[in-house]
C-alpha cells in the first residue's frame, strides 16, 4: 500500500520502518529532523498524506492530533483510511473521526500497547475503534507492525480500551511495589515473594512479566537501572486521560484516582521523571508508614 506516516518519533519511526520492510511505500513527516531508512521524507504533513491509501498518525496529545487532522484530512482522497495510533483523550479521538468521516474517509483510533521495544520488534497490540471496513483495510498494516489488533467497536473505543487497561496496569504496579517493600521489612526474600505470588492468586503482568525487583523474574527495566521501557511520565499521562474520561462518563474510579495522584507526586515532586514506571519500588523501599 501507499502509506503516509505523520510522527516519526520513538514509536513512529520503528513502526514506519516495519511497514517499509513489509513492502509498503511509506512517505513520512515529522517536525524534527529525522531519517528512517526506506521512508520518503516530506516537507509537510499534507504532502505525506496526499494520495495515500492509509495515513497513520503517532502524536503526543489530542490538541496536536486535532491540528494535524485539520491539515491532512483535506489532502486525503475519499475512501482512504485515517489511522491514528496516538494515545489521546476519547473526545479528541471522536471529534477527529467525525471530521474524517464527513470528508468520506474511514477513521480508526488505534492506540498501542508494547512500548518502544514492541514497536521495534513489530509485536505491538492495537486496540482499535472505528468502522469495520477501515479495520479490514488496515489489517495488513497491523500485521506488519504488531502481533494483535482487536476491533473494540465504534470510534473512540480504542482509546477507551487503552486507558482502562493502563488504569489497571498503573494500580497493579503500585501495589506490586508496595508488596515487595513490605516483604523486605517482614524478612521475606524477594525471590520467595516472586515464586509464591507469580504462581498464586496475586499474580499479574506487573509481577510475572515486568517484575519491578532487580534480579527477580524475567529481565525487565528494573535490571537496567529503571531506564524506561514505559516511562512513569507516560503512565501519568494515561492515568490523567482515564480520570478525564471517568469525569465525563460519571464513573467512580477511586483506585484509578489514587494511582493517578501517586504517579503525579512521583513524577512531578520526586525523582520519577524519566524513569520507568516500575521505579515505584525504590521509592517505597526508603519510606516508612508515616
Amino acid at each position: 500500500m501507499k502509506i503516509g506516516f505523520i510522527g516519526l518519533g520513538n514509536m513512529g519511526a520503528p513502526m514506519a520502518a516495519n511497514l517499509v520492510r513489509a513492502g509498503h511505500d511509506v512517505a513520512g513527516f515529522d517536525t524534527a529532523a529525522v531519517r528512517v531508512e526506506g521512508v520518503t521524507l516530506c516537507a509537510t504533513a499534507a504532502e505525506a498524506a496526499r494520495g495515500a491509501e492509509v495515513v497513520i498518525t503517532m502524536l503526543p496529545n489530542g490538541d496536536i492530533l486535532r491540528k494535524v487532522a485539520a491539515e491532512i484530512v483535506p489532502a486525503m482522497e475519499p475512501g482512504a483510511v485515517f489511522l491514528d495510533c496516538s494515545t489521546v483523550d476519547v473526545d479528541s479521538a471522536r471529534a477527529v473521526a467525525e471530521q474524517a468521516q464527513a470528508a468520506g474517509l474511514s477513521a480508526l483510533d488505534a492506540p498501542v500497547s508494547g512500548g518502544v521495544g514492541g514497536a521495534e520488534a513489530g509485536t505491538l497490540t492495537f486496540m482499535v475503534g472505528g468502522d469495520a471496513a477501515g479495520f479490514d483495510k488496515a489489517g495488513p498494516l497491523f500485521d506488519a507492525m504488531g502481533k494483535k489488533a482487536v476491533h473494540c467497536g465504534p470510534s473512540g473505543n480504542g482509546q477507551a480500551a487503552k486507558i482502562c487497561n493502563n488504569m489497571i496496569l498503573g494500580a497493579t504496579m503500585i501495589v506490586t511495589c508496595e508488596a515487595f517493600a513490605l516483604a523486605d521489612k517482614l524478612g521475606l526474600s524477594r525471590e520467595a515473594m516472586f515464586d509464591v505470588v507469580s504462581t498464586s492468586s496475586g499474580s499479574s503482568w506487573s509481577m510475572n512479566t515486568y517484575c519491578p525487583a532487580p534480579g527477580v523474574g524475567p529481565a525487565s527495566p528494573a535490571d537496567n537501572g529503571y531506564r524506561p521501557g514505559f516511562a512513569a511520565d507516560l503512565m501519568l499521562k494515561d492515568l490523567r486521560l482515564a480520570m478525564q474520561a471517568a469525569e465525563t462518563a460519571d464513573a467512580d474510579t477511586p483506585m484509578g484516582r489514587a494511582a493517578c495522584d501517586l504517579y503525579a507526586r512521583f513524577v512531578e515532586e520526586e525523582d520519577g521523571a524519566g524513569r520507568d514506571f516500575s521505579a515505584m519500588l525504590p521509592r517505597f523501599e526508603t519510606r516508612g508508614r508515616g
